[in-house]
């Protein structure tokens, strides 16, 4: 029998779990949160939270080193790699101890310790050898991912994953990223910038395979320039590991480096919430099994995040642990249509998209229109100092429809937000034209790329 009982426990409390506790709380629902680690999950502890303050910190060091271009002065510039890292903690701490207030602001209970799912229905947790029984009406899974090794390799000293790459104690002198996709490129960008010599590999034909080609093309340059060695179409194999480094093969050469970071891909962390016996089903993916109020299949039991079906993405996350904790109080939801969820790199250049790529619409039978402007274009690339950027437009012609957005360049990942707004306003590309932008901004090349779809470019 369990020892007592919530309207809704939450088992993590990462970017989906504490959004979805909070909005529970805030329907009525007496409400808990089950956390085995630290308040705010992976994304806030180790992972996007980290990785975008110590890039932060790479960005400003950049935009020292030029600043003689702007008729500017700086004798010297170094690198206190331990107040890199001082900030990181400062930033994580901040944002975490921020959570916890808002989970008391909201009355709703932290229980530290691990979580499993009973057959009848209760959520039983650990804690330093004592064990607890809870009931429920609502459970929210959004326990998040974990790191996935290539075949063949497996984490230790210097193999290690993207979340132990951003706390790295000293500044290593050689590290080497296996995955360009998001993580892989921001690893590499940032730590080529803070002063490692970088090796970024890639099994595919392109960094960010899962961007538009366009992208990709300009995003590998800008890496390049940051003195990265990039190699795609290239796999690591025969990965050795001592005390003090590690080797391996790419292609025909080897390669001998402080640390290899594996950055090619997460997984659900689902093992010990005794899904099965519960009676939560998992997909042909080894994810949980939802439908688009994110309920699976045992009454009562949703889950949210990375255990779920969508791009892996704190966002999306979020969103779900709304949709989850709303349905569960009976109020009307609506599936969330992930191809517009908007995306973004922190790397350097940044990348903000949305929507389908160019070849995706091709693919799927659009008659294709694109407007395409680069940053130079408008009067904010030349004043900021970015000509290199690009907006990518992707429509139809039938109907104006925007299809998708795709930004590489400064400021991306915040002007991509235009586009996704845009689309989930029902408007298209004439839109972006005649939508007046301020002068002089970087925005003022989306509105360009949208005349550019629309037939009369003007800067261009």
């Amino acid at each position: 029998m369990a020892e007592s009982s919530y309207d809704c426990i939450v088992i993590g409390s990462g970017p989906g779990g504490y959004v979805a506790a909070i909005r529970a709380a805030q329907l009525g629902k007496k409400t808990a949160v089950i956390e085995q680690d630290k308040v705010g999950g992976r994304c806030l502890n180790y992972a996007c939270i980290p990785a975008k303050a110590v890039l932060r910190s790479a960005d400003l060091l950049t935009e020292i080193r030029e600043a003689d271009e702007y008729g500017l002065k700086v004798a010297s510039v170094e690198v206190d790699y331990a107040g890199v890292q001082a900030r990181r903690e400062k930033v994580v701490s901040t944002l975490t101890g921020g959570v916890a207030g808002l989970f008391k602001k909201n009355t709703i209970d932290l229980i530290e310790g691990s979580a499993t799912l009973s057959a009848d229905g209760n959520v039983l947790v650990e804690a330093d050898g004592n064990k607890q029984t809870f009931g429920a009406e609502t459970v929210i899974l959004a326990t998040g991912s974990i790191p996935r090794a290539i075949p063949g390799v497996e984490f230790g000293r210097s193999v290690i994953g993207t979340e132990q790459a951003w706390a790295l104690g000293e500044l290593p002198a050689r590290l080497a990223v296996v995955g360009a996709g998001a993580s892989g490129a921001e690893i590499a960008s940032g730590f080529a910038r803070l002063g490692s010599e970088v090796l970024l590999l890639e099994a595919l034909d392109r960094v960010l395979p899962t961007e538009d080609a366009d992208v990709s093309r300009l995003v590998e340059r800008g890496l390049k320039r940051q003195g990265i060695q990039v190699h795609t179409d290239t796999p690591v194999k025969d990965v050795q590991e001592t005390d003090k480094s590690v080797s391996f093969s790419y292609g025909d050469q080897t390669a001998e480096v402080d640390y290899l970071v594996i950055a090619a891909g997460r997984g659900a962390d689902i093992d010990g919430l005794g899904l099965a016996e519960a009676g939560v089903e998992l997909d042909e993916r080894g994810l949980v099994q939802v439908d688009g109020a994110l309920r699976t299949s045992r009454k009562g039991v949703y889950a949210i995040g990375d255990l779920v079906a969508g791009p892996a993405l704190a966002h999306k996350a979020s969103d779900e642990g709304v949709i989850a904790a709303e349905d569960s109080a009976g109020l009307q939801t609506h599936p969330i249509a992930y191809v517009d969820i908007p995306r973004a790199t922190f790397c350097t250049p940044n990348v903000g998209s949305f929507g389908l790529t160019e070849a995706q619409a091709k693919e799927q039978g659009y008659d294709v229109i694109v407007g395409k402007v680069p940053y130079g274009a408008v009067g904010g690339g030349i004043v900021y100092g970015d000509r290199s950027g690009m907006v990518k437009l992707v429509g139809e012609s039938k109907y104006g429809e925007l299809l998708g957005g795709h930004i590489v360049g400064a400021r991306a990942t915040e002007l991509i937000q235009e586009l996704v707004n845009v689309r989930a306003l029902e408007g298209g590309f004439a839109e972006v034209a005649r939508t007046i932008h301020g002068h002089p901004t970087l925005s003022e090349a989306v509105m360009e790329a949208g005349r550019a779809a629309d037939g009369w470019l003007i800067h261009g």
